[in-house]
């Protein structure tokens, strides 16, 4: 018999765009004579699923829901999430199908909260020697003075929203006159802020999962755009180039991956996360860490997996598979 598996996508955030996105590709990859899959949308203001074009409530009390076509009540076996940001990526979900002990694909609810937070996520990992960029946290209630920002951080700056991805809201600051205006963004997407060093180097992201001690650590794609940064514009609409494996040194290579490694381990992760770095002066720094990395069929690791002499499928089966003889 088929288990049934809901690919879950929304969220509460400007990120449901993306994650409409990466449903379509992993709608696209999973293994459809081996499961039943459907679509759960889920927003602040309703749960639905999507079958056979039809659009029905979900119930929460059991993450089920009645297909009255069929006269039967389906209830979801698996929880795939694809939701970039709250409450997807956060920890939230998380909580809640572990409550209902119901496996899914990511990170557990205390890895997802950790590396939500970019500002706590980046200093508990320096306190194990990772490199990270200088940074400053501001709250609505903990702002810092426009010049003591200045001081401490220079120019230029990056300002992003602490709890957000995709690089929305995200400004790269090259003077004081534009400071105040980027920190208004930011805080217009989410209720924390993060204030960072700028970083000059190459940009590469590592993809890796593991199960039953076993480890997969893909090629690592380096990132080239004649953005400002690798913003939404970069990811989503082309305006970059995306090279895979990187046109890195060998040694680099091995750096990455180790560091890939160790970072999973650190922050507990589970199923497939995606390490951002940047090299500069032959140095890896930690840009974040992506629990629900995305999933279109451009997506760094999708391609990273075919790079790999993999098939996507076949790993994202060999994930939920996993997860199903865990509980």
């Amino acid at each position: 018999m088929k288990r049934n598996i809901a690919i879950v996508w929304g969220g509460y955030s400007s990120e449901i765009v993306v994650s409409e996105k990466s449903m379509s590709g992993v709608y696209s990859f999973l293994d459809k004579e081996k499961y039943n899959i459907h679509k759960v949308r889920i927003v602040r203001e309703s749960w639905t699923v999507d079958a056979d074009g039809v659009t029905y409530p979900v119930d929460k009390n059991d993450f089920s829901f009645t297909y009255p076509e069929k006269g039967m009540n389906i209830k979801f076996d698996f929880a795939f999430i694809i939701i970039h940001g709250t409450p997807g990526e956060d920890g939230r979900l998380q909580g809640y199908f572990d409550m209902l002990n119901i496996p899914y694909s990511t990170c557990g609810m205390m890895a997802s909260s950790l590396t939500m937070n970019k500002f706590v996520c980046n200093n508990f990992l320096k306190n194990f020697g990772i490199r990270v960029a200088d940074s400053l946290y501001l709250n609505k209630d903990t702002r810092c003075s426009i010049d003591d920002i200045a001081a401490k951080l220079g120019f230029p700056m990056f300002v992003k929203p602490n709890t957000g991805g995709s690089s929305f809201a995200t400004t790269k600051v090259k003077s004081i006159e534009q400071l105040q205006k980027a920190i208004d963004i930011a805080f217009g997407e989410t209720p924390e802020v993060i204030i960072e060093s700028f970083i000059s180097g190459q940009e590469v992201t590592c993809g890796c999962y593991k199960i039953k001690g076993k480890e997969v650590v893909f090629p690592i794609t380096e990132v080239v755009t004649p953005n400002e940064f690798f913003n939404y514009e970069a990811k989503y609409e082309g305006q970059v180039e995306e090279i895979t494996p990187a046109r890195i040194p060998d040694e680099m290579t091995n750096e990455i991956q180790r560091l890939t490694r160790r970072i999973y381990d650190m922050v507990g992760a589970k199923g497939i996360i995606r390490v951002d770095f940047i090299i500069s002066d032959n140095m890896p720094y930690l840009l974040e860490v992506n629990t629900v990395p995305g999933m279109t069929q451009t997506s760094f690791i999708p391609q990273q997996v075919a790079a790999a002499g993999l098939n996507i499928t076949d790993v994202l089966t060999e994930i939920i598979e996993n997860e199903f003889n865990a509980n």
